[in-house]
C-alpha cells in the first residue's frame, strides 16, 4: 500500500496546469537539461519584513511556527516560505533547458538542479537558514522530478491512506487513526498536474471532460482522482499505499489480527483449494488479507487476476494479471469486471482472483467456481457473513438476471466454501473477526456455521479494544472431505484443536 516515485519520463515541472487533452505532448516537455540562470534575474527581498538592521535586532525574535498536532514528522512552514518556493520555483523553469533532463539519470538530474536552485537563491539574495534551504532543495527537486508535496508522504511506510482535499488540506491515516498534516500544494494547478501525472503512468486521463479516475502508482498503491466541476473546492486525491514490506500470514498473527491456530485453519482453507470471499467494509483490510491467503496458492498453479485496478502482488510465477478499462471520451472501449471474468474461462485458469466483486460478475464468478475452477477467491463490502451473502444474491439481481431467488441461492451455495470476515475495529485495528462455511439450505435460507469468531470483552484505558478469538468447537468441518483430498486433515484437525485451547485459555489480553 505504499507508492514510490514515477519515473522521469513523466514528470512535468507545473508552473500551470497542462493541456487537458495532451498528456503525450506534456511528457514531450518533461525533460529539462541545465542552463545556467540568468544573470539578470532581479534581486529577491528577503522573507519577512526587510526592515532596518537596528529595528530587527531591537525586536523580539518571532515564535517558532507550531507542528502539526496530529501529524509528527510533518513541519509546518510559513507563507514566506512558499512565497519564495514560488519564486524560485519560476526561476528555475526560465533557467533550465526543458528539452534534455531524460538525457540525464535520476541522481545526475537532481544534482543539476539543486546546483541551479543554489545560484538562483544566491542571485537572489535570499536570506534562508541551511536547514531552510535544504528543505526548499528537496521540494523543489520533489515538484520537477516527483510527485511533489506527496513525495515525503510517499517515502513513509507507517502511512496507510493519504487523503488530499484541495491543495492547502491533506490528511493521512497512522495507525488507524486519520491526522491532519501541514502539506500544501503551491495552488490547484499543481495539484491537478501532479494527478494528472500520476494517471498517465498506466494510460489514464483526468481533466474536466474525465473528471473521475482510478489508477495505481508503480507499486500498486490504490489511487482514485476526482477533480472540478465535480470537485468544488480543488482536486481530491485519495491513495491507499501498500507497505513496502509486504504482509504475511505471521506477521498478521504477530499484530493480533488473527491467532495462530486461525492463520492455520486459513492456511488449509488455501492449500484445499476452497472457494472463499473474503467479506469487510471499506478499509478493513480485504485485499490484504486476500494477498495473505493467495500464498498458500502452490506454484505450479495457473491463476488469473482481475482486477479495476491492479492491487494484488502474487508471488507465483504463473499469473496473468488483468485490469478493467474505462471508456474513451466518445464513451466507447470501455472493458467491464464481467468481460475480464467472462474472457479469463477461456484462458484455462486454475484459480480465478477477482479483486472485488461489485456488480453482475457476481454471476460468472459464481459460475467459474463451479464449473472446476476450485481455489477461486474474490473479496466483498459486507459487514458480517450473511450480508456477504444476501449482498452477492443482490448483485446478481442488479445484472439483470431474471432467476428465482432460490435459484441464486442454490448457485451460491454449490459455489462458496467460506467466508472470511475481517473488521476494522473503533480503535483503528484490524481483526479477522469470522471464518465461517456454508454448509447448505434449509427452505429459502442459506444455512452457515461459525468455526472461529472474534469477541469483544471491553477497552482499556487508552480506548484499545480487548477481545479474543475463539473456535466454535466445530471438529470436523463441511470441507473435512476436500482438506483429506489434498493430505490437510491432519493438519487441520490440530489446528481446530489448538483453537478450542487457545478459546478456552485466553484472558482476554488480545
Amino acid at each position: 500500500m505504499f507508492g514510490k516515485r514515477g519515473d522521469g519520463a513523466n514528470t512535468t515541472p507545473e508552473p500551470a496546469a497542462p493541456p487537458p487533452a495532451a498528456p503525450a505532448a506534456a511528457e514531450a516537455s518533461m525533460h529539462p537539461a541545465v542552463q545556467s540562470p540568468p544573470a539578470d534575474l532581479p534581486p529577491m527581498q528577503p522573507p519577512a519584513a526587510a526592515a532596518p538592521a537596528a529595528a530587527a535586532a531591537a525586536a523580539p525574535p518571532p515564535p517558532p511556527p507550531q507542528a502539526a498536532p496530529a501529524a509528527p514528522g510533518s513541519p509546518k512552514r510559513s507563507e514566506d516560505y512558499y512565497d519564495i518556493k514560488t519564486t524560485i520555483f519560476n526561476a528555475l523553469i526560465d533557467a533550465i533547458d526543458l528539452t534534455q533532463l531524460a538525457q540525464l539519470d535520476r541522481d545526475s538530474a537532481r544534482e543539476e538542479i539543486r546546483d541551479i536552485v543554489n545560484e538562483i537563491i544566491s542571485i537572489k539574495d535570499v536570506v534562508m537558514s541551511i536547514s531552510e534551504q535544504e528543505d526548499l532543495l528537496e521540494d523543489i527537486c520533489n515538484d520537477v522530478l516527483g510527485y511533489g508535496p506527496l513525495e515525503p508522504l510517499l517515502a513513509r511506510d507507517d502511512i496507510a491512506d493519504i487523503m488530499v482535499n484541495g491543495a492547502t488540506t491533506t490528511y493521512i491515516e497512522v495507525d488507524g487513526k486519520v491526522a491532519d498534516t501541514a502539506i500544501r500544494f503551491r495552488d490547484n494547478n499543481q495539484l491537478l498536474n501532479i494527478c494528472q501525472r500520476i494517471v498517465s503512468q498506466v494510460g489514464r486521463r483526468v481533466d474536466e471532460s474525465s473528471p473521475i479516475c482510478d489508477a495505481r502508482l508503480a507499486d500498486g498503491s490504490r489511487v482514485n482522482v476526482i477533480v472540478p466541476p465535480l470537485s468544488i473546492d480543488g482536486p481530491a486525491l485519495t491513495i491507499r499505499k501498500f507497505k513496502k514490506d509486504k504482509l504475511t500470514m505471521d506477521k498478521l498473527v504477530g499484530f493480533n489480527s488473527i491467532t495462530p491456530a486461525g492463520a492455520a485453519i486459513l492456511g488449509i482453507i488455501g492449500k484445499s483449494r476452497c472457494n472463499v470471499l473474503i467479506s469487510g467494509g471499506t478499509g478493513s483490510g480485504k485485499t490484504t488479507l486476500l494477498n495473505c491467503l493467495t500464498s498458500f496458492i502452490e506454484l505450479d498453479e495457473r491463476v488469473i487476476t482481475c482486477e479495476d485496478t491492479a492491487e494484488l502482488q502474487l508471488q507465483q510465477p504463473h499469473v496473468v494479471r488483468l485490469e478493467t478499462r474505462p471508456p474513451n471520451l466518445e464513451g466507447e472501449g470501455e472493458i467491464t469486471m464481467r468481460d475480464l471474468v467472462k474472457n479469463c474461462l477461456r484462458m484455462r485458469p486454475e484459480r480465478i482472483i477477482v479483486g472485488e466483486v461489485r456488480g453482475p460478475e457476481a454471476f460468472d464468478l459464481l459460475q467459474a467456481m463451479n464449473t472446476g475452477h476450485d481455489g477461486s477467491m474474490g473479496t466483498l463490502h459486507a459487514n458480517s457473513p450473511r450480508e456477504a451473502l444476501s449482498r452477492l444474491e443482490s448483485m446478481i439481481t442488479m445484472g439483470g438476471f431474471t432467476l428465482p431467488s432460490k435459484t441464486i441461492k442454490e448457485m451460491i451455495i454449490g459455489a462458496v466454501d467460506v467466508v472470511v470476515q475481517a473488521t476494522r475495529l473503533r480503535d483503528g485495528s484490524r481483526r479477522i473477526t469470522h471464518i465461517t462455511e456454508i454448509i447448505g439450505a434449509e427452505g429459502d435460507v442459506i444455512i452457515t456455521q461459525d468455526l472461529f469468531v472474534y469477541e469483544i470483552l471491553g477497552e482499556d484505558a487508552n480506548g484499545t479494544i480487548i477481545g479474543r478469538h475463539r473456535s466454535t468447537g466445530i471438529a470436523r468441518p463441511k470441507f473435512w472431505e476436500r482438506a483429506r483430498y489434498f493430505n490437510e486433515e491432519v493438519n487441520l484437525a490440530r489446528a481446530l484443536e489448538e483453537a478450542e485451547v487457545v478459546g478456552d485459555d485466553d484472558n482476554g489480553e488480545f
